[in-house]
């Protein structure tokens, strides 16, 4: 097993259980640390570093942009952010962007958003969001409370109010959960922190006609599956409906603490001036890595190589002997294994060179870059083997 590091952040308020390992450098889907070894990431920060580490084009256009403006607020207009609205509004087919510093934030923007809508409509007990147990939207108080896993929820209470979870996959469950109060449905297609858990295609679209029946917003939580990482740019792109607002953040910066609120007309007319605001939120130099991110991906056809790579993950760890199933959509995979092993699968990988995390007992992620290749697919199943046979050793 891997020394502890030899600094300690003594310092740091240790509300992670930080792994052995201090990383000094990265550059694609490889990482370094201190004392020069090298790692594949297959985790990516958390589906973050999508167009790789130390990625040059990103990390270019940062630079010009630090030389020139870093920060104005938002009482003024910048062509970084609205360049970046623009793109981000072809992209997703919808009409309008609020900037945030990242994906808890840019979920508090949407309940926001979602209970003045229902406000205006509906009046002031119009506020409820209905989410689904397992769902993970933030650690916010309002986007914990939003979050269906009681065990992070405990140790906050009370948390704030206007917050109803059901189960995952029954319209049933929530057409008996909607009521007068219901402003909105907020989901996640694929729930990652759950245990990397897609929603069936089927129930995501009767449940955007079950918001067009009852009245409903329909958001989607695209923090860790969007900008590609499933395949195309946003995840509900490929699974037969839109919603009305949505969030991303994770990936849009390639590291830089970026998040953004997208919403159709009908929706974002809810917001006026002073209903809600960020001081960094959308700032010139994360706006310019966020360009620069979705120019990476289109030039390089990104979106292409996440179908053929996650074709060729659930290949190889389908035939892998500890591994029970593989779940998830595009480059967003749970690995479900045979035993409740996953967080000892994780130091027995990092041991092999590989960084991978256990989001359940029995599940370990696997969120690399969109720019893996087939040698390096080909590596990561390798070393999470010669892991997993070190665990039955």
């Amino acid at each position: 097993m891997m020394e502890i590091p030899e600094r300690e952040a003594a310092s740091i308020i240790q509300t992670y259980r930080r792994l052995p390992v201090e990383f000094v450098r990265g550059e694609g889907t490889r990482l370094f640390d201190s004392k020069g070894r090298e790692y594949l990431d297959c985790l990516s920060g958390i589906a973050v570093t999508s167009v790789g580490h130390s990625n040059p084009r990103v990390a270019e256009a940062v630079a010009a942009q630090m030389a020139s403006l870093v920060h104005v607020s938002n009482l003024f207009y910048t062509a970084p952010q609205v360049e970046l609205a623009e793109r981000l509004t072809a992209l997703s087919g919808l009409d309008k962007v609020f900037f945030s510093n990242d994906g808890a934030t840019a979920n508090e923007a949407a309940i926001k958003l979602a209970r003045r809508w229902g406000q205006i409509r509906n009046g002031t007990g119009c506020f409820e969001v209905i989410t689904l147990d397992g769902s993970f939207h933030g650690r916010t108080l309002a986007t914990l409370a939003a979050t269906g896993q009681p065990a992070k929820q405990a140790l906050f209470t009370p948390l704030p109010p206007g917050f109803v979870q059901v189960p995952p996959n029954d319209i049933r469950a929530v057409a008996a959960a909607m009521g007068a109060a219901t402003a909105a449905v907020m989901i996640e297609t694929t729930q990652g922190e759950g245990g990397v858990v897609p929603l069936a295609m089927e129930y995501l679209t009767d449940l955007r006609a079950l918001c067009d029946e009852r009245e409903a917003l329909l958001i989607v939580d695209d923090v860790q599956a969007g900008i590609g990482r499933t395949g195309t740019w946003f995840s509900w792109q490929s699974l037969g409906f839109a919603p009305d607002i949505a969030t991303i953040a994770k990936a849009l910066g390639n590291g830089l603490p970026i998040g953004a609120c997208l919403a159709t007309d009908r929706a974002a007319q809810a917001f006026k001036p002073g209903d809600h605001a960020t001081t960094f939120g959308g700032g010139p130099v994360v706006c310019a890595a966020a360009l620069a991110t979705l120019t990476e991906i289109e030039t390089r056809a990104l979106l292409d190589n996440v179908g053929a790579r996650a074709e060729q993950f659930r290949l190889m760890l389908d035939r892998l002997d500890g591994v029970r199933e593989v779940r998830g959509r595009g480059l967003l995979l749970g690995a479900v294994l045979d035993e409740p092993i996953a967080a000892d699968l994780v130091l027995a990988a990092l041991d092999e060179g590989l960084v991978v995390n256990n989001v359940l007992p029995d599940t370990v992620r696997l969120a690399p870059p969109l720019t893996i290749s087939s040698a390096e697919v080909e590596e990561v199943v390798r070393r999470l083997s010669n892991a997993l046979r070190r665990l039955e050793s």
